[in-house]
């Protein structure tokens, strides 16, 4: 009788996170807050199960997900008026699906560039009340809120 072959152990930040702040959260995927502070707002929507790319889900799951991904899109707009909202689904460093969802400001550190590129001035300070992102979130995709510890 053969054994099935050992699979490598995958080395995933968004499979192990650590100390992550999530706003919202089901079954399949979460929304996580960056904390950056030249991009207040900058969320990610992760897949729960490590998954490289979007064809690796089904049609329902990709559904699910981008749902999610234009819910948070939704919120901030709603919070932040941003100038504009930047979605990217990169993976070349992280290679595990998610998507980042970031609102941008003419006045931000980096604009028009992306917000990785270098810093083109100091940048208007701009704030999100977590609170009220977790709540518009809730409100857009439903689910039940976890108690405070």
């Amino acid at each position: 009788m053969n054994s099935p072959m050992p699979q490598p152990k995958i080395e995933c930040p968004l499979c192990q996170p650590v100390s992550e702040s999530v706003l919202w959260q089901d079954q399949r995927c979460r929304v996580i807050l960056v904390g950056d502070a030249d991009h207040p707002g900058f969320c990610r929507v992760a897949w729960n199960k490590h998954a490289r790319e979007m064809t690796d889900l089904t049609k329902s799951q990709r559904g699910h997900l981008l749902t999610v991904v234009y819910a948070v899109e939704q919120a901030l707009r709603a919070l932040l008026q941003p100038h504009k909202i930047n979605l990217a689904s990169l993976g070349n460093q992280v290679a595990h699906l998610h998507w980042h969802i970031i609102p941008r400001f003419e006045d931000d550190a980096h604009f028009p560039d992306p917000v990785w590129a270098p810093r083109k001035r100091p940048g208007t300070p701009h704030t999100v009340e977590k609170e009220q992102l977790v709540q518009a979130l809730y409100e857009r995709l439903g689910g039940r809120r976890k108690k405070p510890a």
